[in-house]
């Protein structure tokens, strides 16, 4: 894996819809090289957040209460609140290098972060016809810890993963995952008993050498 060191900014609650406008002017200051590769780490009030792929059966009973914000990236629906550790990736990316590729360095990163948690977990290839397995497994339970949806524009990247932590984990149930009904979604208080988030902040960050 290539050398690849980011510039770390780091907030606790924020908006949805807050992020995605500071988000946006991120990307745009690095298409004109106006900022550093960036890794964002922050956490958001419940929110669903879908694709524009995402069937509309997949979509919460809105009895529920918890907003349905569409969004830019790929990847179908997504579940954001309290104790998940989200991480938006500004990155401008090589000649070489797609999205795609891209995807596939942001999950052997987490995956890197989660063993020096002490959480076995695993990238999967997608076979023929199915669903996109993007995100991280664990190895040893066969459950879902962190979804990941990105995009691409003018060769700068946007949007990023959701890594669970330690907060409630309910709402996954309450609509369909990652286009996959039979998911298990989990996190790393589910496999380990317990986990701080200020470690995870630290374990991710470092497989992403950022500062």
């Amino acid at each position: 894996m290539r050398a690849r060191p980011l510039t770390l900014i780091q907030d606790d609650l924020v908006d949805y819809d807050t992020a995605m406008e500071r988000m946006t002017d991120m990307v745009g200051q690095r298409q004109q090289d106006a900022r550093p590769d960036t890794l964002w780490l922050l956490s958001h009030p419940s929110v669903y957040t879908i694709g524009r792929r995402t069937p509309m059966s997949h979509l919460p009973d809105p009895a529920r209460g918890i907003p349905v914000m569409e969004t830019g990236r790929g990847g179908q629906l997504t579940y954001h609140g309290p104790g998940q550790l989200v991480g938006y990736l500004v990155v401008k990316l090589d000649e070489d290098q797609g999205i795609v590729d891209y995807v596939r360095e942001v999950e052997l990163r987490l995956v890197e972060a989660l063993g020096k948690l002490g959480l076995p977990a695993e990238r999967r290839d997608t076979p023929p016809g199915s669903e996109l397995l993007t995100g991280v497994w664990t190895t040893e339970t066969n459950r879902k810890i962190i979804s990941i949806g990105m995009r691409q524009s003018r060769g700068v990247t946007s949007h990023g993963f959701a890594l669970n932590v330690d907060g409630d984990l309910t709402p996954w149930d309450w609509a369909v995952a990652c286009g996959m009904p039979d998911v298990d979604m989990t996190s790393l208080k589910r496999e380990l008993g317990a986990a701080s988030m200020d470690e995870v902040r630290t374990a991710v960050a470092a497989a992403f050498e950022a500062s």
